[in-house]
């Protein structure tokens, strides 16, 4: 996600103590563990969940309240994806945080997917803003520091997938680890990561994440990674910064795929079911010149779009599935609320945080 739009996030962080508590008792109840056979990942970014239940936020299915969890879940939902930041403002996204949210998770029979920003705030193709407290590193001790830093996070969590940096599209960990003017520090950087995970946490899946789908941007960027190891290549794709024509999200799947032999997931999706708004907080999208032609901004509008997403991914020999990102972020704070959500329109609730029919294209089939 854009710079801009996680500043407005990170207004909405609270002070308020993370609750472990639950709209209902089904998200903690221990269910079935994941299906080993199903392997397409059909997952979706519940990042700030912890805070929004802090506040009381209700979820509903069928107009009955229901924890997000258990909605997503009986939806087919197999996966869910969580952001963890270093040493957050009030914790929000860090390390305790996340760690219950990920066992909440696998409670509810959901795979658990991190994607580890190596920073205390959001990074992207922007800003990536090294840790308060390794800023004044030598690059030796900087990937010490990741090193140990990962091999916590894989002792603590021990996710079924790891993403090694957040749309490092120009590397991470600036200006030591930026890819445009730092690049073999850049890798090292993410080897060292790679090779802790390897060898504590064989079974985990190593995604490298870029936002776009831009065949000439992802073909230089991959390039870049192929001294890495690492299992899965993930994209970003938003209609309103990344184009309009789904054709180029096949295309470059299908090319990344072959030339690279990795699997490919769409990593970040998100289409509004309305432009309208619930709070006062400016949305992302709102004008009907940002819409993907086709795919009207209504809840089947909305709900076609990622099934055709979905689709695009299941088609390709090389695809491995979707995130859907934003889905929780419902207008929690209030109608008048500045600070609140700039994605409430493309949740995956309405605007009474009742489940949106997009829930299906969680479907296995």
């Amino acid at each position: 996600m854009k710079k801009y739009i996680k500043i407005l996030g990170l207004l909405a962080i609270t002070a308020i103590q993370f609750s472990c508590s639950s709209n209902d008792n089904s998200d903690t109840e221990p269910v079935n563990p994941p299906d080993a056979t199903d392997t397409f990942i059909r997952a979706s970014d519940v990042s700030f969940l912890p805070q929004m239940e802090a506040l009381g936020t209700k979820f509903y299915s069928n107009g009955k309240a229901e924890g997000m969890l258990t909605t997503l879940r009986n939806a087919g939902c197999n996966t869910v994806r969580i952001r963890l930041w270093k040493k957050p403002v009030n914790g929000r996204s860090g390390l305790s945080e996340v760690k219950q949210l990920a066992q909440k998770a696998r409670q509810a029979g959901l795979r658990v997917w991190l994607t580890v920003h190596y920073s205390d705030d959001w990074a992207d193709p922007g800003v990536q803003t090294t840790p308060e407290e390794w800023k004044n590193l030598s690059f030796t001790d900087l990937k010490s520091a990741v090193t140990s830093y990962t091999s916590t996070i894989i002792s603590e969590i021990n996710p079924d997938i790891i993403q090694i940096g957040n749309e490092i599209n120009s590397g991470l960990l600036w200006p030591q680890g930026n890819l445009i003017s730092n690049e073999q520090q850049c890798i090292d950087l993410l080897s060292a990561a790679s090779a802790v995970v390897r060898s504590k946490a064989p079974n985990t899946k190593i995604m490298i994440h870029y936002a776009g789908v831009n065949g000439g941007g992802t073909d230089w960027f991959f390039t870049k990674m192929k001294s890495i190891d690492y299992d899965y290549i993930g994209l970003s794709y938003y209609p309103v910064w990344h184009g309009k024509d789904l054709n180029e999200v096949k295309n470059t799947i299908d090319a990344l795929g072959k030339k690279f032999s990795k699997k490919v997931l769409i990593a970040e999706t998100a289409y509004p079911f309305t432009l309208l708004h619930n709070d006062q907080t400016n949305n992302i999208v709102g004008t009907s010149d940002q819409l993907v032609p086709g795919y009207p901004a209504t809840p089947a509008g909305q709900r076609t779009f990622v099934m055709d997403i979905k689709n695009i991914v299941k088609t390709s020999q090389y695809g491995q599935g979707f995130a859907y990102w934003g889905g929780e972020w419902v207008a929690f704070k209030g109608p008048q609320s500045t600070s609140g959500s700039t994605f409430e329109n493309q949740a995956l609730y309405s605007f009474d945080n009742n489940a949106l029919s997009v829930m299906q294209a969680f479907s296995k089939d």
